[in-house]
């Protein structure tokens, strides 16, 4: 018989994202709207370990929906990958009485929670929380959309300056190991190139782009660089090659860097934070545990953790066409 939960505890891990926030939101309100209590955990696993918690309410959650970050702080525990720390963390969610938690991270968040629920049987649930959208069981995790929308505002606003100089610029954005955001980022800005992990363009090839572009008559180009790809060892070795067999081309980096982390969510990070955030509580009503709550199509699923952490998210291959067809 699955126990009865009377108690949730909600936390962020990890890197934040935008959409934390209505996440978190989301998990308290449905508590609330089952009568039962919502603890937050304060700075993710690590406040677990001190027992850092105070008890929220809907009225807590006011004015949050719009706002980016996590009001209930973020930190990297390297004690909680001790059994000595999640002991700790163990006792001290027993002695608040939280019955089961909803963890709102990425896989590094999920890993702790599903090696915790090995330990102590204790019910969680997973709710996917990172901008570069490589988790694996939903089509767009929390912050990612809002990334999206930063990230192509940024290049509208570094073409203004190209195309005034005829320059070109190499463009870096996140996405150490998915080239998601570089993929449809630099689709919806209309660079030039796309450089993402999962695809070696090669220098050769390169090259031989930048050459087609300019014989095209086009004086000005962006090229949108995932900060995981492989084609050089940094941005600036990149433009320090290009500009050696390319002369003719006044280059500029330009690394956006953590300013795609923050900022307001977009409204689709608001509803599916809404929407994963309900699922998430009402799953472990129902005595479910060790899952994922993600999009796939439109509706809400769940994906069992080990299959959400082992998973490999897969790039659009239709959209690496379209990347290539619009540059010409």
């Amino acid at each position: 018989m699955p126990k009865t939960i009377k108690k949730v505890g909600v936390l962020t891990s990890g890197g934040d994202s935008p959409g934390m926030n209505a996440a978190i939101r989301s998990v308290v309100r449905t508590c609330a709207y089952h009568n039962i209590e919502c603890i937050g955990i304060y700075r993710g696993y690590q406040g677990m370990i001190e027992g850092d918690f105070k008890e929220m309410g809907p009225r807590s959650v006011n004015n949050i929906v719009n706002k980016g970050g996590t009001i209930l702080k973020s930190a990297r525990s390297l004690e909680f990958k001790t059994p000595e720390g999640r002991k700790k963390a163990h006792e001290n969610l027993v002695k608040a009485g939280i019955d089961a938690f909803v963890v709102i991270g990425g896989d590094g968040s999920f890993t702790g929670g599903l090696l915790f629920n090995s330990e102590y049987n204790f019910p969680i649930m997973g709710i996917p929380g990172t901008i570069d959208n490589d988790i694996f069981g939903t089509s767009h995790t929390l912050g990612y959309d809002t990334a999206l929308n930063t990230v192509v505002d940024c290049i509208d606003k570094i073409r203004d300056t190209a195309s005034s100089h005829n320059r070109l610029f190499f463009v870096e954005v996140m996405g150490r190991d998915a080239g998601h955001i570089a993929l449809n980022a630099g689709i919806g800005a209309g660079a030039e190139e796309i450089l993402i992990p999962e695809e070696d363009l090669g220098l050769d090839r390169l090259l031989e782009s930048l050459q087609k572009s300019k014989a095209s008559g086009k004086s000005s180009s962006i090229v949108v660089i995932a900060e995981g790809d492989k084609i050089g060892k940094n941005v600036f070795e990149l433009k320090d090659y290009v500009e050696a067999n390319l002369p003719e081309y006044d280059v500029r980096v330009s690394v956006l860097g953590h300013m795609q982390r923050g900022g307001s969510p977009s409204c689709f990070d608001r509803v599916l934070a809404s929407r994963l955030g309900v699922r998430a509580v009402e799953s472990l009503l129902e005595g479910k545990s060790n899952y994922m709550v993600g999009l796939q199509n439109d509706k809400v699923t769940l994906t069992p953790l080990e299959q959400a952490i082992k998973g490999k998210s897969e790039i659009d291959r239709e959209l690496l066409r379209v990347s290539e067809i619009m540059s010409t």
